[in-house]
């Protein structure tokens, strides 16, 4: 899906190299996944195509993202910063961000609880259950419950939302929290396994609170 309605690259603020750095996010789980630059080139080719393309300053070439090693990003949606002199992309990536085969180049933690991430966990869980929906693991659960199919799947849903409930009437904020992850879990599994994504979950919801 080409990109030229929906923006105009007269509006980037190019440097004086010709350059525009661009912060790529991934679309589901907000995930920084590289830091890359534009040349005019590049932006129009992103616009035309909506795959993104990069400038690469090593070889003076404007290409798609991941060419040679098959990766894509299809841009989902763009924004603009400081008068246009910065792009953020929201991508649904095909592949790894990451020349060393990572998800995100941005991997290596210096400071913080990366557990302590609030909403962007939605999509690094959705992520994390179809690599293993597409790669099974002997003994893993995850895995089991893939083989077993939807009905199993479905089951557990709803006996952990039972759960939920049950630990919801008692006073401990702990059983509540617990029973809470048991439940959105296999809900992220079953969403899966039905190949829809939390975006599409959380467009519904949008829709309902206009």
């Amino acid at each position: 899906m080409a990109l030229k309605n929906k923006w105009n690259v007269e509006q980037f603020a190019f440097d004086e190299n010709g350059l525009l750095p661009v912060i790529v996010q991934d679309y589901e789980s907000g995930e920084v996944l590289m830091l890359a630059c534009m040349n005019k080139e590049a932006a129009m080719q992103t616009v035309e195509t909506g795959y993104a393309h990069y400038y690469d300053k090593a070889t003076g070439v404007a290409d798609t993202f991941g060419a040679v090693e098959g990766n894509t990003q299809k841009v989902m949606a763009a924004f603009v910063a400081d008068g246009g002199k910065t792009l953020l992309l929201k991508v649904k990536p095909n592949g790894n961000a990451s020349p060393d085969g990572k998800f995100s180049c941005f991997s290596e933690q210096i400071k913080g609880d990366y557990k302590d991430i609030g909403g962007e966990m939605f999509g690094r869980l959705q992520r994390i259950v179809k690599e293993y929906q597409a790669n099974p693991e002997d003994g893993g659960y995850t895995s089991y419950l893939f083989a077993k199919g939807v009905d199993r799947i479905g089951k557990k849903v709803g006996e952990e939302a039972v759960e939920f409930v049950i630990a919801s009437k008692n006073p401990e904020k702990e059983g509540v929290v617990a029973e809470a992850a048991d439940l959105l879990y296999h809900v992220m599994v079953l969403l899966s396994a039905r190949d829809v994504d939390i975006s599409e979950v959380c467009a519904e919801l949008c829709k309902r609170n206009r």
